[in-house]
């Protein structure tokens, strides 16, 4: 990495409050002197980042654009089957993005710009966890920079270094002429090598995505999966009773996850992906040679994969991938408040148990949260709308706090519907169709 002296010249003194002339293109060199291996600026006002302005607005109310880092990580040891080399990899490259996005901030800072960079991953904001926890949707500000497209991997692929990338963003105090356009072509090219590699079978053929089985495998040494280690801690009876929960390496790797940066246990969709310029000639030259090299050893891996009982996941694990051992977890997200349970229902439905279940369901929730949602499943897909929306199969009337305690397990359905804490309208059968949707 170049040194910040490097990009000085021609700066206001630091300290003067000065307000530069900084053009589009003189922010762009910048960013490249700082290292960053591309990027591209996005304004407040694109409309396809209108989600992200109430966010960026809590943590920096002055942005006026935005500016968006890209940083190539090496490919092989994203690819290898070791998982520390993988790990090591994505930290160290990690770094990098912050380190370039606060090299730029001092850069713009000494020419009297105000300027903030958020982290490229952790830490992140978890007050409300599970619900949203960054600052800003690095993915999202990059696609419309023109830095990408978002695969069915749902990674953001670069047109020359693919899928082995990093993203960060920086937040700036100035409006600029001249903006980035996103790209007029994806750079995949619908291999589905990240179908057939991912373990939990998250990603299907048809560009739906399972966010909670990817969630819990992938991140189980840490955010909630780490919740979930606490409290098989707190529940163990004894030395012997958490042993049987948790094995010896798991307790030694959640340690690792906490000492050395987040333990991720599969990026096997990144690691397989053959788009981007810098990417594709091998695979082009020889398909066999990269499943045999590249895919083949993940698919083979004899490897812990963290499933729900009940979850497509684990049909997916059994069926695909017998000779990896099935670790039954609780999910490692949870609805903590009624708002969370709306919003995380489409990312914890599960289409294959949803079979040719048919129906539209009203809730109402009452007591220390007031809402209403209307949930319709068909065609293995669900939708969540608020307010309740044309005629319902089932009304569940709920007391919001019940309802949470229900769902993490404290007190059962049945108590609930005695107590009245649960009232229904409908055929019991189709919450019990429902929740098999849900699994938790």
């Amino acid at each position: 990495m170049m040194r910040d002296e490097s990009v000085t010249a021609g700066a206001p003194v630091a300290g003067t409050g000065g307000q530069s002339s900084l053009t589009a293109a003189d922010l762009l060199q910048l960013a490249r002197d700082c290292g960053a291996d591309d990027c591209g600026l996005v304004s407040i006002d694109e409309p396809s980042i209108a989600e992200e302005r109430v966010h960026v607005a809590k943590a920096f109310p002055a942005t006026r654009s935005l500016l968006a880092l890209v940083m190539r990580m090496h490919r092989e040891p994203v690819r290898s089957p070791a998982r520390s080399i993988a790990n090591l990899e994505f930290h160290r490259a990690g770094h990098d993005v912050d380190d370039v996005a606060r090299r730029i901030v001092r850069q713009l800072e000494d020419r009297g710009i105000r300027a903030l960079n958020p982290a490229m991953a952790f830490p992140m904001e978890m007050d409300n966890f599970p619900e949203r926890g960054w600052v800003v949707s690095h993915k999202r500000v990059a696609e419309a920079a023109g830095l990408g497209r978002m695969g069915i991997h749902r990674s953001l692929i670069h047109p020359r270094y693919g899928s082995f990338v990093l993203l960060g963003t920086v937040l700036i105090a100035q409006d600029f002429e001249a903006a980035s356009q996103p790209l007029d072509f994806n750079p995949c090219v619908s291999c589905k090598l990240c179908v057939a590699a991912c373990p939990v079978g998250a990603i299907k053929p048809d560009g739906y995505f399972d966010f909670s089985s990817c969630f819990t495998h992938n991140y189980q040494q840490f955010m909630g999966g780490f919740v979930n280690f606490v409290e098989d801690i707190a529940g163990s009876r004894s030395v012997a009773d958490y042993r049987s929960k948790v094995s010896y390496s798991e307790t030694v790797a959640r340690w690792q996850s906490l000492s050395y940066g987040p333990n991720y246990n599969a990026a096997y969709c990144l690691a397989v992906c053959p788009a981007g310029t810098d990417v594709i000639g091998p695979y082009l030259a020889d398909k066999r040679a990269h499943l045999n090299e590249i895919v083949d050893p993940l698919k083979q891996k004899e490897e812990p994969v963290y499933v729900t009982k009940g979850s497509d996941a684990a049909d997916h694990v059994a069926r695909r991938f017998p000779h990896k051992r099935i670790r039954w977890v609780r999910p490692s997200a949870r609805a903590t408040t009624i708002r969370s349970f709306l919003a995380g229902m489409s990312l914890s439905f599960q289409p294959g148990k949803a079979g040719d279940l048919n129906a539209t369901y009203h809730f109402t929730f009452k007591g220390a949260e007031v809402a209403e949602a209307t949930v319709v499943i068909r065609n293995q897909r669900v939708t969540v709308s608020r307010g309740h929306l044309g005629a319902a199969n089932l009304r569940v009337t709920a007391d919001a706090r019940s309802w949470l305690r229900f769902l993490a397990g404290e007190i059962s359905i049945v108590r609930c519907l005695m107590t009245g804490a649960v009232r229904l309208r409908g055929s019991p059968r189709l919450l019990v169709a429902f929740g098999k949707c849900f699994p938790t």
